[in-house]
Protein backbone atom coordinates (compact mmCIF):
# COMPACT_ATOMS: atom_id res chain seq x y z
CA UNK A 1 0.00 0.00 0.00
CA UNK A 2 1.53 3.55 -0.86
CA UNK A 3 2.01 6.23 1.59
CA UNK A 4 -0.77 8.63 0.44
CA UNK A 5 -3.93 5.46 0.44
CA UNK A 6 -2.66 4.32 4.11
CA UNK A 7 -2.44 7.56 5.02
CA UNK A 8 -6.10 8.29 4.36
CA UNK A 9 -7.36 4.92 5.95
CA UNK A 10 -5.60 6.41 9.63
CA UNK A 11 -7.50 9.74 8.90
CA UNK A 12 -10.77 8.02 8.39
CA UNK A 13 -9.76 4.63 11.11
CA UNK A 14 -8.98 8.17 13.90
CA UNK A 15 -11.87 10.14 12.52
CA UNK A 16 -9.20 13.36 12.78
CA UNK A 17 -5.36 13.10 14.69
CA UNK A 18 -6.72 15.94 17.15
CA UNK A 19 -8.89 15.07 20.80
CA UNK A 20 -8.98 17.49 23.59
CA UNK A 21 -8.23 15.96 27.02
CA UNK A 22 -9.08 17.13 30.09
CA UNK A 23 -6.01 18.06 32.88
CA UNK A 24 -8.88 17.55 35.88
CA UNK A 25 -10.79 14.82 37.42
CA UNK A 26 -14.62 14.91 37.55
CA UNK A 27 -15.04 12.10 39.97
CA UNK A 28 -17.85 13.62 42.52
CA UNK A 29 -19.67 17.23 43.80
CA UNK A 30 -16.59 18.90 44.90
CA UNK A 31 -14.36 18.08 41.70
CA UNK A 32 -17.41 19.92 39.61
CA UNK A 33 -17.20 22.92 42.23
CA UNK A 34 -13.52 23.30 41.55
CA UNK A 35 -13.62 23.22 38.32
CA UNK A 36 -17.13 24.71 37.20
CA UNK A 37 -19.40 26.38 39.31
CA UNK A 38 -19.20 28.06 41.79
CA UNK A 39 -15.50 27.62 42.55
CA UNK A 40 -14.37 28.46 38.63
CA UNK A 41 -15.86 32.37 39.50
CA UNK A 42 -12.86 32.99 41.66
CA UNK A 43 -10.44 33.00 38.58
CA UNK A 44 -12.59 34.72 36.46
CA UNK A 45 -12.74 37.87 39.20
CA UNK A 46 -8.76 37.62 39.52
CA UNK A 47 -8.73 37.87 35.58
CA UNK A 48 -11.28 41.03 35.65
CA UNK A 49 -8.90 42.94 38.18
CA UNK A 50 -5.97 42.17 35.94
CA UNK A 51 -6.21 40.31 32.05
CA UNK A 52 -2.77 39.39 32.73
CA UNK A 53 -3.97 36.72 35.53
CA UNK A 54 -5.35 35.20 32.18
CA UNK A 55 -1.46 33.54 31.95
CA UNK A 56 -1.54 32.11 35.41
CA UNK A 57 -5.16 30.71 35.32
CA UNK A 58 -6.08 29.27 31.53
CA UNK A 59 -4.82 27.58 28.70
CA UNK A 60 -3.69 30.75 27.11
CA UNK A 61 -0.58 30.27 28.54
CA UNK A 62 0.08 27.36 26.36
CA UNK A 63 -2.06 27.29 23.22
CA UNK A 64 -1.26 28.23 19.82
CA UNK A 65 -3.59 28.90 17.14
CA UNK A 66 -2.88 27.34 13.41
CA UNK A 67 -5.16 29.39 11.14
CA UNK A 68 -5.19 29.39 7.31
CA UNK A 69 -7.69 30.10 4.65
CA UNK A 70 -6.72 27.13 2.54
CA UNK A 71 -5.81 29.68 0.18
CA UNK A 72 -2.33 28.19 -0.27
CA UNK A 73 -1.96 24.71 0.81
CA UNK A 74 1.24 22.80 1.12
CA UNK A 75 1.82 21.68 -2.70
CA UNK A 76 -1.83 21.51 -3.69
CA UNK A 77 -2.87 25.72 -3.80
CA UNK A 78 -5.98 26.93 -3.33
CA UNK A 79 -8.63 23.78 -2.08
CA UNK A 80 -10.02 25.76 0.68
CA UNK A 81 -11.02 25.67 4.37
CA UNK A 82 -12.64 22.23 4.91
CA UNK A 83 -9.28 20.42 2.85
CA UNK A 84 -7.19 22.38 4.37
CA UNK A 85 -7.99 20.95 8.29
CA UNK A 86 -6.46 17.78 7.79
CA UNK A 87 -2.85 19.79 7.19
CA UNK A 88 -3.72 22.09 10.10
CA UNK A 89 -4.64 18.96 12.04
CA UNK A 90 -0.73 17.52 11.54
CA UNK A 91 0.55 20.95 12.37
CA UNK A 92 -1.35 20.80 15.97
CA UNK A 93 0.59 17.39 16.44
CA UNK A 94 3.76 18.55 15.78
CA UNK A 95 3.51 21.76 18.08
CA UNK A 96 2.37 19.07 20.89
CA UNK A 97 5.00 15.90 20.27
CA UNK A 98 7.73 18.36 19.79
CA UNK A 99 6.92 21.48 21.44
CA UNK A 100 4.51 20.22 24.33
CA UNK A 101 2.13 23.08 23.25
CA UNK A 102 -1.64 22.71 22.76
CA UNK A 103 -2.63 24.06 19.13
CA UNK A 104 -6.12 23.86 17.83
CA UNK A 105 -6.60 24.37 13.79
CA UNK A 106 -8.80 27.03 12.72
CA UNK A 107 -9.53 26.87 8.93
CA UNK A 108 -12.07 30.06 8.20
CA UNK A 109 -14.31 30.43 5.69
CA UNK A 110 -13.11 33.32 3.90
CA UNK A 111 -9.79 34.43 2.01
CA UNK A 112 -10.88 38.03 2.36
CA UNK A 113 -7.78 39.71 4.20
CA UNK A 114 -9.43 42.52 6.04
CA UNK A 115 -12.10 39.51 7.07
CA UNK A 116 -9.19 37.33 8.21
CA UNK A 117 -7.48 39.89 10.01
CA UNK A 118 -10.92 40.79 12.41
CA UNK A 119 -11.20 37.66 12.93
CA UNK A 120 -8.36 36.59 14.57
CA UNK A 121 -7.91 39.89 16.67
CA UNK A 122 -11.49 38.96 17.95
CA UNK A 123 -10.21 35.18 19.02
CA UNK A 124 -7.08 36.34 20.34
CA UNK A 125 -7.84 36.56 23.89
CA UNK A 126 -8.15 32.52 24.37
CA UNK A 127 -4.35 32.33 22.45
CA UNK A 128 -0.87 32.74 23.64
CA UNK A 129 0.40 32.66 19.87
CA UNK A 130 -1.05 32.62 16.39
CA UNK A 131 0.15 30.33 13.74
CA UNK A 132 -0.79 31.64 10.24
CA UNK A 133 -0.35 28.67 7.99
CA UNK A 134 -1.28 28.21 3.78
CA UNK A 135 -2.01 31.73 3.16
CA UNK A 136 -1.45 33.08 -0.76
CA UNK A 137 1.40 35.33 -1.05
CA UNK A 138 1.13 38.50 -1.41
CA UNK A 139 -2.19 38.43 0.99
CA UNK A 140 0.10 36.91 3.74
CA UNK A 141 2.73 39.26 4.36
CA UNK A 142 0.22 42.13 4.94
CA UNK A 143 -1.85 39.85 7.33
CA UNK A 144 0.90 39.05 9.23
CA UNK A 145 2.37 42.86 9.37
CA UNK A 146 -1.32 44.35 10.10
CA UNK A 147 -1.47 41.56 13.56
CA UNK A 148 2.02 42.55 14.56
CA UNK A 149 0.32 45.03 17.46
CA UNK A 150 -2.07 42.10 18.77
CA UNK A 151 -0.26 41.68 21.99
CA UNK A 152 0.95 38.03 21.05
CA UNK A 153 3.17 36.66 18.63
CA UNK A 154 1.98 36.33 15.04
CA UNK A 155 3.93 34.07 13.14
CA UNK A 156 3.65 32.98 9.62
CA UNK A 157 5.58 29.81 9.27
CA UNK A 158 5.72 29.00 5.42
CA UNK A 159 7.59 32.20 5.79
CA UNK A 160 9.90 32.53 8.55
CA UNK A 161 9.83 28.83 9.49
CA UNK A 162 10.88 27.87 6.13
CA UNK A 163 13.75 30.70 5.85
CA UNK A 164 14.94 29.58 9.58
CA UNK A 165 15.54 26.12 8.61
CA UNK A 166 17.21 27.12 5.49
CA UNK A 167 19.26 29.59 7.23
CA UNK A 168 20.51 27.24 9.40
CA UNK A 169 21.14 24.37 6.59
CA UNK A 170 23.21 27.51 4.96
CA UNK A 171 25.47 27.92 7.97
CA UNK A 172 26.48 24.23 8.37
CA UNK A 173 26.54 24.08 4.63
CA UNK A 174 29.28 26.75 4.47
CA UNK A 175 31.36 25.37 7.36
CA UNK A 176 31.61 21.84 4.91
CA UNK A 177 32.46 23.68 1.73
CA UNK A 178 34.68 26.18 4.14
CA UNK A 179 33.46 29.53 2.74
CA UNK A 180 31.82 32.74 4.04
CA UNK A 181 28.91 33.93 3.55
CA UNK A 182 30.16 37.54 2.95
CA UNK A 183 31.62 36.31 -0.26
CA UNK A 184 28.72 33.95 -1.29
CA UNK A 185 26.12 35.09 -3.95
CA UNK A 186 22.85 33.33 -3.88
CA UNK A 187 19.92 32.42 -6.10
CA UNK A 188 16.88 32.01 -5.18
CA UNK A 189 13.96 30.36 -7.35
CA UNK A 190 10.13 31.13 -6.07
CA UNK A 191 9.63 34.88 -4.88
CA UNK A 192 6.69 34.08 -2.80
CA UNK A 193 5.62 33.94 0.89
CA UNK A 194 9.07 31.26 1.39
CA UNK A 195 11.17 32.72 -1.11
CA UNK A 196 10.92 36.77 0.31
CA UNK A 197 11.65 35.10 3.89
CA UNK A 198 14.57 33.08 2.77
CA UNK A 199 16.31 36.26 1.17
CA UNK A 200 15.26 38.48 4.22
CA UNK A 201 16.58 35.76 6.77
CA UNK A 202 20.18 35.52 4.32
CA UNK A 203 20.63 39.26 3.66
CA UNK A 204 20.37 39.65 7.75
CA UNK A 205 22.78 37.29 8.15
CA UNK A 206 25.04 38.79 6.15
CA UNK A 207 25.18 37.26 2.10
CA UNK A 208 26.96 39.13 -0.14
CA UNK A 209 24.52 39.09 -3.09
CA UNK A 210 20.65 37.33 -3.66
CA UNK A 211 18.81 37.31 -7.04
CA UNK A 212 15.47 36.43 -6.34
CA UNK A 213 13.90 34.54 -9.85
CA UNK A 214 10.34 33.86 -10.13
CA UNK A 215 7.74 32.01 -13.00
CA UNK A 216 8.88 35.06 -15.42
CA UNK A 217 12.98 35.60 -14.23
CA UNK A 218 15.09 37.41 -12.37
CA UNK A 219 13.59 40.09 -10.29
CA UNK A 220 14.78 43.26 -11.79
CA UNK A 221 14.74 46.73 -11.87
CA UNK A 222 13.86 46.37 -15.74
CA UNK A 223 10.61 44.49 -14.90
CA UNK A 224 6.95 46.11 -14.95
CA UNK A 225 4.96 43.49 -13.57
CA UNK A 226 6.83 43.21 -10.15
CA UNK A 227 4.12 43.50 -7.18
CA UNK A 228 4.94 46.01 -4.40
CA UNK A 229 6.58 43.32 -2.19
CA UNK A 230 8.56 42.00 -5.08
CA UNK A 231 9.80 46.12 -5.73
CA UNK A 232 10.42 46.39 -2.43
CA UNK A 233 12.65 43.52 -2.13
CA UNK A 234 14.94 45.11 -4.52
CA UNK A 235 15.98 47.47 -1.84
CA UNK A 236 18.40 44.72 -0.76
CA UNK A 237 18.89 42.22 -3.45
CA UNK A 238 20.38 42.07 -6.86
CA UNK A 239 22.72 45.01 -6.52
CA UNK A 240 24.25 44.73 -9.73
CA UNK A 241 20.44 44.36 -11.14
CA UNK A 242 21.41 41.19 -13.48
CA UNK A 243 18.41 40.11 -15.23
CA UNK A 244 17.39 37.22 -17.36
CA UNK A 245 16.33 33.91 -16.98
CA UNK A 246 17.17 31.34 -13.88
CA UNK A 247 20.18 29.78 -16.09
CA UNK A 248 21.57 33.68 -16.10
CA UNK A 249 21.05 33.85 -12.45
CA UNK A 250 22.44 30.71 -11.51
CA UNK A 251 26.00 31.03 -13.58
CA UNK A 252 28.87 32.09 -10.71
CA UNK A 253 26.61 31.41 -7.81
CA UNK A 254 27.66 29.92 -4.59
CA UNK A 255 23.97 28.68 -3.44
CA UNK A 256 20.73 27.47 -4.79
CA UNK A 257 17.92 27.67 -3.00
CA UNK A 258 14.63 26.20 -4.53
CA UNK A 259 11.01 27.06 -3.49
CA UNK A 260 9.26 26.78 -7.10
CA UNK A 261 8.54 24.13 -9.20
CA UNK A 262 9.71 21.13 -10.15
CA UNK A 263 12.40 19.93 -12.89
CA UNK A 264 13.22 23.43 -13.99
CA UNK A 265 16.93 23.33 -12.76
CA UNK A 266 19.22 21.02 -15.40
CA UNK A 267 22.83 20.06 -14.48
CA UNK A 268 24.03 22.29 -16.64
CA UNK A 269 22.60 24.96 -14.89
CA UNK A 270 24.42 23.58 -11.39
CA UNK A 271 27.70 23.25 -13.56
CA UNK A 272 27.32 26.82 -14.23
CA UNK A 273 27.57 27.64 -10.60
CA UNK A 274 31.17 28.02 -8.55
CA UNK A 275 33.08 25.72 -7.36
CA UNK A 276 32.00 23.37 -4.08
CA UNK A 277 28.26 24.38 -5.28
CA UNK A 278 25.40 23.97 -2.74
CA UNK A 279 22.05 23.27 -4.23
CA UNK A 280 18.86 23.58 -1.84
CA UNK A 281 16.26 22.19 -4.25
CA UNK A 282 12.84 22.08 -1.93
CA UNK A 283 9.81 21.84 -4.43
CA UNK A 284 7.58 19.07 -3.33
CA UNK A 285 7.37 16.30 -3.68
CA UNK A 286 9.31 16.76 -7.07
CA UNK A 287 12.39 19.14 -6.83
CA UNK A 288 13.64 21.40 -9.19
CA UNK A 289 16.62 19.04 -9.69
CA UNK A 290 16.96 15.42 -8.53
CA UNK A 291 19.53 15.24 -5.87
CA UNK A 292 21.61 12.29 -8.43
CA UNK A 293 21.58 14.69 -11.21
CA UNK A 294 23.03 17.58 -9.09
CA UNK A 295 25.30 15.80 -7.81
CA UNK A 296 26.39 14.10 -10.92
CA UNK A 297 26.97 17.72 -11.96
CA UNK A 298 29.35 18.36 -8.89
CA UNK A 299 27.04 19.96 -6.46
CA UNK A 300 29.47 19.50 -2.81
CA UNK A 301 26.09 19.65 -1.10
CA UNK A 302 22.56 18.89 -2.35
CA UNK A 303 19.17 19.31 0.10
CA UNK A 304 15.37 18.63 -0.86
CA UNK A 305 12.60 19.07 1.09
CA UNK A 306 11.75 15.08 1.53
CA UNK A 307 12.59 12.46 3.98
CA UNK A 308 13.77 9.83 1.64
CA UNK A 309 17.06 11.88 0.78
CA UNK A 310 19.66 13.57 2.59
CA UNK A 311 19.60 16.65 4.09
CA UNK A 312 15.92 17.01 4.24
CA UNK A 313 15.12 20.74 4.76
CA UNK A 314 11.85 20.76 7.04
CA UNK A 315 9.96 23.22 9.13
CA UNK A 316 9.26 20.86 12.26
CA UNK A 317 12.89 21.52 13.36
CA UNK A 318 11.94 25.49 13.94
CA UNK A 319 8.08 25.74 15.05
CA UNK A 320 7.99 23.91 17.81
CA UNK A 321 10.85 25.38 19.78
CA UNK A 322 10.17 28.82 18.36
CA UNK A 323 7.04 28.98 19.89
CA UNK A 324 7.89 27.65 22.79
CA UNK A 325 10.39 29.55 23.56
CA UNK A 326 8.14 32.57 22.90
CA UNK A 327 5.35 31.52 25.39
CA UNK A 328 7.85 30.55 27.81
CA UNK A 329 9.30 34.55 27.63
CA UNK A 330 5.69 35.84 27.18
CA UNK A 331 6.77 37.80 24.21
CA UNK A 332 4.38 39.66 21.92
CA UNK A 333 5.90 38.86 18.99
CA UNK A 334 8.97 36.71 17.29
CA UNK A 335 11.73 39.14 15.93
CA UNK A 336 14.09 38.74 13.73
CA UNK A 337 16.81 38.51 16.04
CA UNK A 338 14.66 35.24 17.33
CA UNK A 339 14.98 33.75 14.65
CA UNK A 340 18.41 33.92 14.13
CA UNK A 341 18.73 32.92 17.27
CA UNK A 342 17.12 29.85 15.93
CA UNK A 343 18.73 28.92 12.99
CA UNK A 344 22.28 29.05 14.93
CA UNK A 345 20.41 26.76 17.59
CA UNK A 346 19.66 24.35 14.44
CA UNK A 347 22.66 24.50 13.12
CA UNK A 348 24.92 24.53 16.32
CA UNK A 349 23.43 21.29 17.50
CA UNK A 350 25.34 18.68 15.25
CA UNK A 351 28.66 18.83 13.68
CA UNK A 352 27.80 19.08 10.34
CA UNK A 353 29.02 16.94 7.03
CA UNK A 354 27.84 16.37 3.43
CA UNK A 355 25.41 14.28 3.66
CA UNK A 356 24.28 15.72 6.95
CA UNK A 357 24.11 19.56 7.22
CA UNK A 358 20.93 19.25 9.54
CA UNK A 359 19.57 17.60 12.84
CA UNK A 360 17.09 14.87 12.13
CA UNK A 361 13.51 15.85 12.27
CA UNK A 362 12.67 12.91 14.51
CA UNK A 363 15.53 14.70 17.60
CA UNK A 364 13.21 16.22 20.18
CA UNK A 365 16.33 17.66 21.63
CA UNK A 366 16.60 20.17 18.84
CA UNK A 367 12.92 21.51 19.57
CA UNK A 368 14.59 22.41 23.49
CA UNK A 369 17.96 23.94 21.91
CA UNK A 370 15.46 26.53 20.06
CA UNK A 371 13.30 26.98 22.87
CA UNK A 372 16.03 27.58 24.92
CA UNK A 373 17.47 30.29 22.15
CA UNK A 374 14.38 31.98 21.41
CA UNK A 375 13.44 32.39 24.93
CA UNK A 376 16.70 33.73 26.42
CA UNK A 377 16.85 35.99 23.00
CA UNK A 378 12.98 37.36 23.90
CA UNK A 379 13.85 37.98 27.32
CA UNK A 380 16.90 39.80 26.45
CA UNK A 381 15.16 41.79 23.83
CA UNK A 382 12.17 42.29 26.19
CA UNK A 383 10.05 41.56 22.80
Amino acid sequence: MDVYRESLKLHERKKGKLEIKSKVKLSDKKDLSLAYTPGVAQPCLEIKKNKNNVYKYTIKQNTVAVISDGSAVLGLGNIGPEAAIPVMEGKCILMKEFGSIDAFPICLATQDSEEIIRTIRNIAPVFGAINLEDISSPRCFEIEERLQNLGIPVFHDDQHGTAIVVLAAVINSLKVVKKDIEKTNVVISGAGAAGIAIAKMLKNYGANDIILVDSMGIVSKDRTDLNVVKKEMLKTTNKYNKSGKLADAMKNADIFIGVSAPNIVSEAMVRSMNNDAVVMAMANPVPEILPGLAKKACAAIVCTGRSDFPNQVNNVLAFPGIFRGALDAKAKRITMEMQLAAAKAIANHIKPARDKVLPSILDKKVSTAVANAVRKMALRQKA
